[in-house]
């Protein structure tokens, strides 16, 4: 009885495992040419450090901050708010 629970246990946490990659959407990919941004001072006084962009083009879902695109630059993926982080 142990081990039929256990595999009952076991079949429902993989399902739902398979179940939450499913559904995380990909995107368009990101656009394969970027360039790197030097670190700079804005207008309003802030700092940012350098990173890399995808370079302008007509498409946003192509940026590397899309919801799910990966950005090669920091291992990271798109969150939707143009930006990309690890998870």
């Amino acid at each position: 009885m142990r081990v039929l629970i256990f595999a009952a246990t076991l079949a429902i946490g993989f399902g739902s495992a398979a179940a939450a990659q499913s559904s995380f959407n990909y995107g368009t990919g990101s656009n394969s040419r970027s360039h790197y941004v030097q670190p700079h001072f804005n207008s309003n006084g802030s700092y940012t450090d350098g990173h890399y962009r995808t370079n302008p083009d007509s498409s946003r879902s192509n940026n590397y901050g899309a919801y799910g695109n990966y950005n090669n630059h920091n291992g990271g993926y798109g969150d939707g708010y143009g930006r990309s982080k690890r998870y």
